[in-house]
């Protein structure tokens, strides 16, 4: 049985199976990107909720594995050599899930290298603007008098759809005919954004056909409506 006594995180989330990946996360658009990977691969996991309304992240056990207070985390208690890692940072653990897995990542090294710069294309584009258009249509940025902010990212966010939308132009996917991180990292924002963030008539969503025929492609994969829910909030 694997021991992750090392983790202060497992003392405050106690592994009921230790041998399992073990995932600390909420169903964000960046804490889906972990679930829908892990339900993707098949690799056993376990799945402990971390409340940011109640600032758990934040929490010195949950800060010891990741000390930006960031969801998701993960411990594989079968990392490399056959030792316990902690990881934060959902790009980095995308990665390190599809390379320790063989999956969702070409084993061609041009293509390996253009997917990950589509994670990074999410990664410091998608997830930044979107969240900024969340925080000043829905949250407390709304209340702001001065819309100049919510303008700003609005039109940025117009701008990466339409990146992202060309790129999509006779693609099923970001990377062709293969589904892989890329599309993993960038589904759940595209649906949160016209979701949870009620932005949809906001950024035009319907002006970009290949986005949202993509982001149904997404849907439509049982891996996916699974992981959108993990971990559970009930």
């Amino acid at each position: 049985m694997a021991d992750l006594s090392a983790f202060p995180i497992a003392s405050r989330w106690p592994a009921r199976h230790p041998d399992r990946i073990q995932l600390y996360s909420l169903d964000t658009p960046n804490g889906v990107k972990a679930s829908i990977m892990l339900e993707e691969t098949g690799l056993p996991y376990e799945a402990h909720l971390v409340d940011i309304m109640e600032n758990e992240s934040h929490l010195p056990e949950f800060l010891a594995l990741n000390p930006n207070g960031k969801i998701p985390a993960i411990i594989d208690p079968d990392g490399p050599g056959g030792k316990p890692l902690g990881l934060f940072e959902s790009g980095a653990i995308l990665m390190y899930l599809a390379d320790k897995t063989g999956k969702f990542i070409p084993a061609d090294a041009a293509a390996r290298w253009e997917t990950i710069q589509w994670v990074f294309f999410q990664m410091a584009s998608i997830g930044p603007m979107f969240g900024q258009v969340g925080f000043f249509n829905k949250f407390a940025g709304r209340q702001y008098e001065d819309k100049r902010p919510l303008e700003r990212y609005v039109n940025e966010s117009k701008r990466l759809l339409g990146v992202l939308d060309g790129r999509l132009a006779g693609r099923d996917w970001i990377m062709g005919s293969d589904y892989t991180i890329a599309d993993i990292a960038t589904l759940g924002w595209v649906n949160n954004l016209i979701t949870f963030y009620e932005a949809r008539e906001l950024v035009e969503y319907d002006r970009f056909g290949n986005v949202a025929a993509w982001l149904e492609r997404g849907l439509a994969r049982p891996a996916v409506q699974r992981g959108l829910k993990i971990p559970s909030r009930d």
